[in-house]
């Protein structure tokens, strides 16, 4: 049954699938979840990449070069990247949330580009230099939210996290745990 139920699940996420290319980068959006549009979800990020190239289009240029693409789908945190294909993820329902706005959506891919920029430089990511990096990404979030209209949450979001100790900075994650909420959590969200 493994080979089957792996050729199935394969073959029903490309058929949720979608790409397109906005303002120069590839985005590819796996919608799973059928009380989200996908056309949201991409005018969402033509949003947040549109504030960035509006506020600082050096940074949308350098995201371009250290960035292959960017996927959104669902996950357990609200952004993430991935070094093996350079590619930046936002998570589907964090794109669509009516209580997150534009400037939290674009400081997200700031944050992420932050993890691309030094992955670019060949910086080791070592336990000692995760917290290090991880400091980098918030203080260009809290330069993002003192910059642009409606950071303020931004601002409150990344002080926060600069006020925790390394560990809780870069903590370590129980990701099985983390997809069986994600799981949990789209069940509950079929079922309504």
């Amino acid at each position: 049954m493994g080979w089957w139920s792996d050729t199935v699940s394969a073959a029903k996420e490309r058929l949720m699938t979608d790409h397109r290319t906005i303002r120069g980068v590839q985005v590819t959006v796996v919608n799973t979840r059928p009380d989200i549009e996908t056309t949201r979800v991409f005018e969402k990020l033509d949003g947040a990449l549109g504030v960035i190239e509006r506020y600082q289009p050096h940074r949308l240029r350098r995201f371009r070069r250290d960035v292959r693409g960017i996927i959104v789908k669902r996950f357990a945190c609200r952004a993430a990247f991935f070094p093996e294909s350079r590619r930046a993820m936002l998570e589907l329902t964090f794109m669509v949330n009516p209580s997150f706005g534009i400037a939290e959506i674009a400081s997200s891919l700031l944050h992420e580009g932050v993890h691309a920029r030094v992955h670019a430089m060949g910086v080791a990511r070592t336990p000692s230099a995760l917290a290090k990096e991880e400091r980098l990404c918030r203080r260009t979030e809290l330069w993002w939210g003192q910059t642009v209209p409606g950071g303020g949450p931004v601002v409150e979001r990344a002080l926060a996290s600069l006020a925790l100790p390394d560990q809780a900075v870069a903590p370590e994650i129980d990701w099985a745990e983390a997809a069986r909420r994600v799981s949990q959590a789209d069940r509950a969200a079929r079922a309504d």
